[in-house]
């Protein structure tokens, strides 16, 4: 599980959006902060193995879901749909 989560994991930092205005305090920053982690018992009967990828930017879900005025990246859809084959 952590290897394909690895795996998801290098995908969604390889196509994650960077900043490059001038006004960007942290470019790169939502590309610098995906993790992995994995445990033993998950799921809801906590009966199965399970792997997690998440970013932790402040901004990170707004990069994958847009707003109002920014388009959505779906960074980590896109690299679960490539990276889980």
């Amino acid at each position: 599980m952590l290897r394909r989560a690895n795996v998801i994991k290098g995908v969604a930092e390889s196509i994650s959006p960077v900043g490059t205005a001038a006004w960007d305090p942290h470019p790169g920053l939502y590309k610098e902060s995906w993790h992995t982690t994995s445990h033993k018992r998950g799921g809801r009967r906590r009966d199965r193995a399970v792997a997690v990828v998440w970013n932790s930017a402040p901004y990170a879900r707004w990069v994958e879901y847009g707003t109002d005025r920014v388009r959505a990246h779906h960074v980590l859809l896109r690299a679960a749909v490539a990276g889980g084959r």
